[in-house]
């Protein structure tokens, strides 16, 4: 990238973390600035995501992951069909002592997650490359399993029910069509936080659906 495009692009960013009220330290912005040129870099060759244009990917890949920063807790964090990475390895440039698991099925995908952790030299970030109703995780499980694209709101809770640790919970990024996913929820779990997104740079509602366990206590006395 040409020096003005990446000036564009990092004030694009900036813009956008100060609508979200997201406070970021330099070696953070750095981070997520290098994420973006080697997404674009390898997007050419390998084709991760349908989004071609730089400015794009900061709005609807750094910004959209950056959106639910505010409703993630402390627990280790599973993010399931991360595809290129992403909320997680956003999630994970904020928030550094945030353990992110990112786990998806496809080979060149999780290749590109590699070689992010060790450009970006993420410590609290660990890929992994396995069919989601085959991956078995460690202890009791993940405080929070994400999803940004994975499947709708029923499938990622049934593929993923073996994941979350007791007390654990769910928490899907969606769109405006998500209501006609809640039907399909298994009668054991419920939606127990909704809220909305608003991505800078962006057209169209996004939503947070956060599903725990019925009788789960996450996060009350």
């Amino acid at each position: 990238m040409s020096d003005a495009v990446s000036l564009r692009l990092a004030e694009r960013l900036d813009q956008g973390l100060d609508a979200l009220s997201i406070v970021v330290e330099a070696p953070q912005r750095e981070r997520l600035l290098a994420l973006l040129a080697l997404l674009h870099k390898w997007n050419r060759a390998y084709n991760l995501t349908a989004v071609r244009s730089p400015d794009e990917m900061v709005a609807r890949h750094l910004l959209d992951s950056a959106a639910v920063l505010p409703f993630v807790g402390d627990e280790p964090l599973l993010d399931v069909g991360a595809g290129p990475g992403l909320p997680g390895l956003v999630l994970a440039i904020l928030r550094p002592e945030l353990a992110v698991t990112l786990l998806d099925s496809n080979g060149k995908k999780v290749r590109f997650q590699r070689q992010a952790v060790m450009e970006l030299e993420l410590a609290n970030v660990t890929p992994v490359q396995a069919r989601v109703e085959a991956f078995a995780p460690p202890g009791d499980g993940y405080g929070q399993v994400i999803s940004r694209a994975f499947a709708n709101l029923g499938d990622f809770v049934r593929l993923t029910a073996h994941l979350p640790a007791p007390g654990g919970r769910w928490l899907a990024m969606k769109g405006p069509g998500a209501d006609d996913e809640l039907a399909g929820l298994p009668e054991e779990v419920a939606v127990s936080e909704r809220h909305v997104l608003s991505v800078p740079f962006t057209e169209g509602r996004r939503q947070l659906l956060i599903v725990e366990r019925r009788g789960s206590t996450h996060g009350r006395p």
